[in-house]
């Protein structure tokens, strides 16, 4: 009988361990924090965006058609770490930061603190390294305060937006800190973070309804913010340097346009000259197409096939001459040679001076192959040839 009253009191004991578990809804859930640096006052600023699950445990069936709350926290320090402590006393139900799934920093930030602030949130135990990182050269109050369309809450912007799980259209992808540290500390390469940008024009309910967009990237090379690349081409370099993504492409010769197509997920390899101490390289692209529309009617297949060749030869050389001006290697073809290429890059380490020049890039091949017509026709050339 003792033996069995042991045994209870033991099993009693074990379950009063978890008498200090709080409800889902006693808990103040931290999705994002967005960063900025006031100059005057030589402080960070720290937002905090909030979410509280009150609603949603209680909540069954439909969802409701009333606009969910968005929370707003702010405060003041000398770093991320003491503003955000002024905060716990003036939050109930207590922050919990273990579902931050977003950093958004500001241009202002990036441009003068890169450095410091990457390595404080790098070493904070309390974010997870997956969270997404994002730069904003908007008020960061305003760009939490944006919620998703048809009243859905904020977490359902671009400013949570997963990885995808099918071919992206004409858009950029986010990038995890994890992934986005791996470039920035790589001795060659370019990293970048996606921007994010308020638009107002593209949708309205009763007034205009404004949503977020990612337009471009901030550019970072050898742990130095370089530049911001605007949206058209940084769709084209996430197209071409990242898997799952097609573009909408326009056909045209001497400014008329002949045909709409979208360019498939390319392949691009680059090929390097053994014997350069520098990289010198060139670069071979492969891309299948769907014929959207065609306008020009008269187009032949090989005319076709022709301009998409040379429109895509027209964007990879107009990326990587622009990062070349801009000291940025944006294709990656140093981070590829430095590895194959040990003895060639202990040498260029001598050498601060930016590894690539116009000289580097001796061509761009393109091969283009066009898989659907969308039932369009095509009629024989004068040589007889579709």
């Amino acid at each position: 009988m003792a033996k069995v009253k042991a045994v209870i009191l033991s099993c009693v004991l074990f379950l009063t361990g978890c008498t200090g578990v709080k409800n889902i809804q006693d808990l103040t859930y931290i999705v994002a924090i967005g960063m900025d640096f006031d100059e005057a006052e030589n402080e960070y600023v720290v937002y905090l965006q909030g979410l509280n699950f009150a609603n949603v445990a209680k909540q069954e069936g439909a969802k409701s058609v009333d606009p969910v709350p968005i929370f707003i926290a702010t405060a003041r320090g000398e770093t991320m770490n003491l503003a955000v402590s002024k905060l716990y006393g003036k939050s109930e139900p207590p922050l919990y930061f273990g579902h931050v799934n977003t950093l958004l920093l500001t241009n202002r930030l990036i441009q003068s603190k890169s450095a410091e602030i990457l390595e404080e949130v790098g070493r904070n135990r309390s974010l997870r390294p997956t969270m997404k990182v994002l730069t904003t050269e908007e008020k960061i109050e305003e760009v939490l305060n944006i919620p998703a369309l048809f009243n859905y809450p904020a977490i359902y912007t671009v400013l949570f937006k997963e990885k995808l799980s099918q071919m992206a259209e004409n858009e950029l992808k986010a990038i995890t800190m994890m992934d986005f540290l791996r470039d920035y500390y790589e001795p060659m390469g370019t990293a970048k973070i996606p921007s994010v940008k308020i638009d107002e024009s593209s949708w309205k309910a009763d007034k205009d309804y404004p949503v977020l967009y990612l337009n471009g990237f901030s550019a970072f090379q050898h742990q130095e913010y370089k530049k911001d690349i605007p949206l058209e081409h940084a769709v084209i370099i996430n197209w071409l340097t990242e898997k799952g993504i097609s573009i909408d492409q326009r056909v045209e010769k001497d400014g008329k346009l002949l045909a709409a197509v979208k360019l498939g997920e390319p392949k691009m390899k680059i090929k390097y000259d053994e014997t350069a101490e520098m990289p010198k390289f060139s670069i071979e692209v492969s891309v299948s197409a769907d014929l959207l529309e065609k306008i020009q009617q008269d187009l032949t297949l090989k005319s076709l096939k022709k301009q998409i060749e040379e429109a895509v030869k027209a964007k990879v050389e107009a990326v990587y001459y622009e990062g070349l001006d801009n000291k940025l290697d944006i294709l990656n073809a140093g981070e590829k040679w430095y590895r194959k290429h040990p003895k060639q890059f202990q040498k260029l380490k001598e050498n601060p001076a930016f590894y690539l020049d116009r000289e580097s890039l001796t061509e761009v091949k393109v091969s283009a192959q066009i898989l659907h017509f969308n039932s369009y026709k095509f009629k024989p050339s004068v040589e007889g040839e579709l």
